[in-house]
């Protein structure tokens, strides 16, 4: 029988690949009823029986999101996009696109889970930024203009729904992803990709996902608002 006072239900958007999938399996051990929405997550979740499922397109305004638990007590959106090209190889409808699966899916999912993480009694929400959003970096400018947009989001929203529902980003660099694979198809990429990090390594999923279930937990109960960068240093320190 499920222990309430112990045992959660979570959504995490994204989770069928890459750091979601990290987070779902770290949520999944511990008991959790974690609710997995992408737009082939049946595809590629595991059976367990307390990871249910569900293909959606969060980016659409009309989608069913009737599969979710009357409470939710946390929210991890991983959904993202990395488009690195020149500023002048871009068109307006490359930031379009950008915002629109990493700001404005996110700025979805919440709208349609509000109701039910006000259920909980200690709600979290978690959003993915990046290092790109406070540093700059050459050939980001769509994923530096959108993780901008949710880090504003992270910031005025957990003023808003303070105290009942924390809202925190992890901030990333460089993390090795089905979505970053082609920086790291050869050794010589992963080779520089490990030199750009004072810590001397790219990121792994288990790295974000770590800090997300922590944000999630009860354990950070005293953190809201915050961005926290998960990203070998590259944001704060350099090697001289």
């Amino acid at each position: 029988m499920k222990n309430s006072a112990k045992l959660m239900d979570y959504l995490v958007v994204g989770g069928s690949t890459g750091i979601g999938k990290a987070i779902t399996n770290i949520l999944a051990s511990g008991g959790h009823d974690v609710y997995v929405v992408s737009r082939k997550a049946s595809d590629r979740i595991s059976d367990e029986p307390n990871v249910h499922p569900f293909d959606r397109d969060v980016t659409d305004g009309d989608a069913d999101w009737s599969f979710l638990p009357e409470k939710l007590d946390g929210v991890a959106y991983c959904a993202g996009s990395i488009n690195l090209k020149p500023f002048h190889r871009l068109k307006l409808q490359d930031f379009k696109n950008d915002f629109e699966i990493n700001l404005l899916g996110a700025v979805n999912t919440l709208q349609n889970c509000m109701p039910a993480l006000k259920k909980s009694d200690q709600a979290s929400v978690v959003l993915f930024s990046s290092v790109a959003a406070q540093k700059g970096l050459s050939f980001h400018t769509t994923v530096s203009a959108a993780k901008g947009g949710v880090e504003g989001l992270t910031k005025a929203l957990s003023a808003e729904w303070a105290p009942s529902i924390r809202v925190n980003s992890v901030a990333l660099a460089l993390t090795d992803t089905p979505m970053a694979e082609r920086l790291l198809n050869s050794e010589n990429k992963r080779e520089a990709s490990n030199e750009r990090h004072p810590l001397k390594r790219y990121g792994q999923p288990e790295d974000a996902a770590e800090m997300a279930a922590f944000l999630l937990s009860s354990k950070s109960s005293w953190i809201t608002g915050q961005v926290i960068g998960v990203d070998g240093g590259m944001s704060s320190v350099q090697n001289i």
